[in-house]
């Protein structure tokens, strides 16, 4: 398969066809590993799904269940590495007063988020870049039960990490698809991001109801109490 530069996405260094072409399985194994624990803004999904292509193609010489089950394990221990610096660093991390993203506030969110949903959110995040990579470790900084992240993190590693290459290998049978795997990674790339941008204008149309709503107006006078049992008696006498 020729290589097809996905500068629509970034530069080329980080297209999936150049990272597999210079670096093979190894290198797929390295991002999914950093992506999924510590470092975001990589190319996760369009990888996988390149990945998937590359065998059907023969370009990765390796059988398909090999390439799924090391993904999948890379994603599993990135989330573990994940959840153990979130764990041990999250607290420090988040209550610096000057940091714009490792804020307290986001902590209670994510933590109420977490209440919220359920361990299914570390399920879900994993098809949601940037969003895959912060779920582990704010759920070790909030103290979610090692066992309860385990089984998800296993859960959700097996269903993306193999998933999403099953998938590429499959279309990749295509020769349409072939051609135009270009289009493909950008639709990836959006269908994936719908949640975060649903989320933020969310978040934002929340913040302006709130500011609308404004805070309690001073002033008003408190309702009066009934007076008590013990209180009847001197009010009467007066």
């Amino acid at each position: 398969m020729e290589p097809l530069y996905t500068l629509a996405l970034g530069p080329e260094w980080l297209s999936p066809e150049y990272l597999i072409g210079h670096f093979g399985l190894i290198g797929i194994l390295v991002i999914v590993f950093a992506e999924s624990g510590f470092f975001a803004f990589l190319p996760g999904d369009s990888l996988l799904f390149t990945a998937g292509l590359f065998v059907a193609s023969g370009d990765i010489s390796q059988p398909l269940w090999l390439v799924c089950t090391l993904i999948a394990a890379s994603a599993i221990i990135g989330d573990q590495v994940g959840y153990l610096l979130g764990k041990f660093f999250g607290p420090k991390l988040f209550n610096r007063p000057n940091s714009k993203v490792f804020k307290k506030e986001n902590l209670d969110a994510a933590h109420d988020f977490m209440e919220k949903h359920g361990p299914k959110a570390i399920v879900l995040a994993r098809f949601v870049p940037i969003i895959r990579t912060f779920a582990p470790m704010v759920a070790g900084a909030s103290a979610m039960k090692y066992r309860t992240f385990l089984t998800f993190n296993i859960v959700g590693g097996i269903l993306w990490g193999a998933g999403v290459t099953v998938l590429g290998y499959q279309l990749g049978q295509f020769e349409i698809i072939k051609k135009n795997v270009e289009p493909i990674f950008i639709g990836i790339v959006l269908i994936s991001v719908i949640p975060v941008i649903f989320e933020v204008l969310k978040a934002r149309k929340t913040k302006k109801a709130e500011a609308a709503a404004g805070p309690a107006q001073p002033g008003y006078p408190q309702q009066e109490q009934p007076p008590g049992p013990g209180q009847r008696g001197r009010h009467a006498k007066r």
